[in-house]
């Protein structure tokens, strides 16, 4: 005779419905491959459009040269416009052509030498040149009027040691540039891009797959087994974290082998963060799609309540101390801002331990309170 069969204990029980969950999802996935798609082709497909699409540099400016009175002086200065990589110069003899060409944004800028430059460079008084920036463009005018000025400043500095005098005053700065020496803007913008990709991730792998659940049935069928709500949350948020933890390394791969930028941090770091990050967005896309339960619905409202503040308030591409004050206080509970801040610490200044404390702290503390939301609004019973 048999003995009695010991049935399995509770917690036994737990772990069997929630491995039976996880690989319900897992055969999900395979069968359906857009999860695969959103974790792994789309963040490659945003890395190159926005990694080399999107630039903060000015390179190769057109620009207008007008020299009234060509002579020696002035071919030194035009040649420091023709030998800079930041110019593309077209001499011309007119203002008036140049101011046209200006209207018909044939060049961005005019850099204008009078017929009484040289004169003006030998006699006691200063010399000036003129400078008319379009305007338009706030941001590439106050890069060319930059730029102009390095190029001034070089010019005269030569132009005292060719003529035997003491270039410039008697400070001399000494210019260092950390964090970025190479001054490349794509190394600014391809960590803080990493971020605003996996918002846009982690906000659609959970909301559009569990919304498309609800549209077709299977989650009211799930509701009606004895699996628990928290199961069920474990369920949805352990496979899609595993493909959106293999779309960050995807991520952070690219940026460091396709674009080059340089790591410093810790890549262990890196890893406990970025899930927190993730998880945070994760939940993020799962009370979405407690709410819309609609397929559409739940990816537009993915788009515009995460990928939107998470590209405008993180400070990815707008400084947030330029911002107005309200504004400001607006991008504390946009977590891209928090994992912005770490990535950046990571790529260029290396582990910051007061910078990844904090960041990390407060997306511990956004995690928990989506979670919270989303226990709170998933229920066992249909409404």
């Amino acid at each position: 005779m048999k003995g009695p069969r010991h049935s399995d204990s509770p917690s036994q029980k737990r772990l069997m419905r929630l491995g039976g969950l996880i690989r319900k999802e897992a055969h999900q996935i395979v069968r359906d491959p857009s999860s695969i798609a959103i974790a792994f082709v789309l963040p490659v497909i945003l890395l190159l459009l926005f990694g080399y699409g999107v630039s903060l540099d000015a390179e190769h400016v057109p620009i207008a040269i007008v020299v009234e009175q060509p002579g020696r002086e002035t071919a030194g200065f035009v040649a420091g416009f023709q030998h800079s990589p930041y110019f593309a110069p077209e001499i011309m003899h007119t203002i008036q052509r140049a101011e046209q060409a200006l209207m018909h944004r044939e060049v961005d800028g005019i850099v204008w030498l009078r017929s009484n430059f040289a004169q003006e460079l030998l006699g006691p008084g200063p010399a000036t040149i003129g400078l008319i920036v379009n305007g338009v463009n706030a941001n590439q005018a106050r890069i060319i009027e930059g730029y102009v000025k390095g190029v001034w400043s070089r010019w005269l500095k030569h132009t005292a040691l060719d003529q035997g005098m003491t270039p410039g005053p008697t400070v001399a700065v000494e210019q260092r540039i950390w964090f970025n020496a190479e001054m490349r803007s794509r190394n600014f913008l391809v960590p803080g891009l990493i971020a605003i990709i996996m918002t846009l991730i982690g906000a659609l792998l959970t909301a559009m797959v569990v919304a498309r659940e609800w549209e077709r049935g299977t989650m009211e069928a799930l509701m009606v087994t004895p699996v628990r709500i928290q199961e069920i949350l474990l369920g949805k948020i352990i496979p899609y974290f595993i493909l959106g933890m293999g779309g960050m390394a995807v991520s952070v791969a690219m940026a460091v082998w396709v674009f080059e930028v340089p790591f410093r941090g810790s890549y262990g770091v890196l890893f406990v963060t970025a899930a927190l990050f993730l998880l945070t967005a994760l939940a993020m896309g799962l009370l979405i799609s407690v709410v819309a339960k609609n397929q559409f619905v739940a990816g537009q409202i993915a788009i515009i309540a995460t990928f939107l503040p998470a590209f405008i308030l993180s400070g990815f591409l707008f400084d947030i101390g330029s911002m107005p004050k309200a504004v400001q206080m607006v991008t504390y509970i946009i977590a891209a801002r928090y994992f912005v801040n770490i990535l950046q610490s990571l790529f260029l200044a290396g582990t910051v331990w007061t910078v990844v404390i904090y960041n990390a702290l407060a997306l511990g503390i956004m995690c928990l309170f989506f979670l919270f939301l989303v226990r709170k609004r998933m229920k066992k019973r249909l409404e």
